[in-house]
């Protein structure tokens, strides 16, 4: 197989397959062909697919026929280019599809790129920049780590706007968000109770993130030191239902993330104590980059993120190859089997 592409039916995660790309065209004026290098896939990129209607996620890489193709991040370089300021040979980090290839309208603006597309018109400019990328050691980490801890960055950063709170509850503790949310967290000095499986929580004790581990079925005693607030990173009604009631007049704020439980219990419901806002990463980093300057907004960022790298030495990188391997882990992930210390990193060929 030359270029390939992995769809998804938008209606039903569980529908995967591979699929033969059309060979490839003579770019038009303005487009540039992009061979994908490596990516990561985790509970994230669940997530984009499982809102993607919602939040216009299927519109970044469109496809026919009811199905998707599902967003990832990772690393991308320029093989063809019909655009004047984006030259053949350019390494770029930023949003891509689950392919071998695809094609973009890559234009300079301020320090690195911007897809122009027209079928990206509208779409939030943070998943529309593309960072010029030079090849270096933590790749690997960059790939995974980098949308995950950017999101749990912004998010301690807007938690740690209200001093009021005690400590932080957090669904789906396995997930990479979680985890780095935890991390940040704790280092101001806020206990973090996380919630997960049964089959998680022994692994997730031992890596230090978390005051304490929480399995899901005893999540209807949890107490803690109030005011506190619930992160949602699971999007399971029941399990919503469940702790809003445990905590009671404790549980001052509650924060919608993510779906990791794509298929759990979805159905909106009356929740006692304060209504889930929804979280969207995109406002706090417009909010930052107006106060800080992006330059600043990336360099506390970077600075943040190699600090939690260089402290998961827990941190295992599970190498896959090509469309089969994409699929074994994509199934993995969706299924809720990706342990929680690891994370896949595929390289198309």
């Amino acid at each position: 197989m030359s270029d390939w592409d992995v769809l998804v039916a938008r209606d039903d995660l569980r529908h995967v397959e591979v699929r033969e790309a059309a060979p490839r065209a003579p770019l038009a004026d303005g487009e540039v062909r992009l061979e994908v290098e490596r990516f990561a896939l985790t509970a994230n990129n669940i997530t984009y697919g499982l809102i993607g209607e919602a939040f216009g996620y299927w519109k970044f890489f469109p496809a026919e026929g009811g199905l998707g193709r599902i967003p990832v991040w990772g690393f991308a370089r320029v093989v063809e280019s019909q655009a004047a300021d984006t030259p053949v040979g350019l390494r770029v980090f930023g949003y891509l599809p689950m392919s071998s290839s695809f094609t973009a309208r890559l234009a300079r603006k301020g320090g690195g790129y911007v897809d122009t597309s027209a079928h990206r018109a509208g779409l939030p400019p943070t998943y529309n920049a593309y960072a010029e990328a030079p090849e270096e050691a933590m790749d690997d980490h960059r790939a995974l780590l980098r949308p995950l801890f950017m999101t749990s960055w912004l998010l301690d950063d807007f938690l740690s706007e209200d001093a009021s709170v005690k400590t932080l509850v957090l669904s789906s503790a396995s997930s990479k968000t979680a985890m780095g949310l935890a991390w940040f967290a704790r280092r101001r000095g806020v206990p973090v109770v996380g919630l997960t499986s049964p089959g998680n929580a022994k692994t997730l004790g031992a890596l230090g993130l978390y005051d304490r581990i929480v399995p899901y079925g005893e999540a209807a005693a949890l107490k803690v030191e109030g005011p506190a607030a619930y992160v949602d990173f699971a999007g399971d009604a029941q399990v919503n239902e469940t702790v809003h009631s445990a905590l009671g007049e404790s549980l001052a704020r509650s924060i919608i993330v993510g779906g990791t439980h794509w298929s759990g219990d979805r159905a909106p419901r009356a929740l006692p104590g304060p209504q889930p806002v929804l979280f969207f990463a995109p406002d706090q980093i417009r909010k930052r980059a107006a106060e800080w300057g992006p330059e600043e907004l990336d360099r506390r960022f970077a600075a943040a993120l190699r600090e939690f790298v260089a402290d998961a030495g827990w941190l295992r990188l599970k190498q896959s190859t090509g469309p089969e391997g994409l699929l074994a882990a994509y199934r993995e992930v969706l299924e809720g089997r990706a342990r929680p210390d690891e994370g896949h990193i595929i390289r198309p060929a």
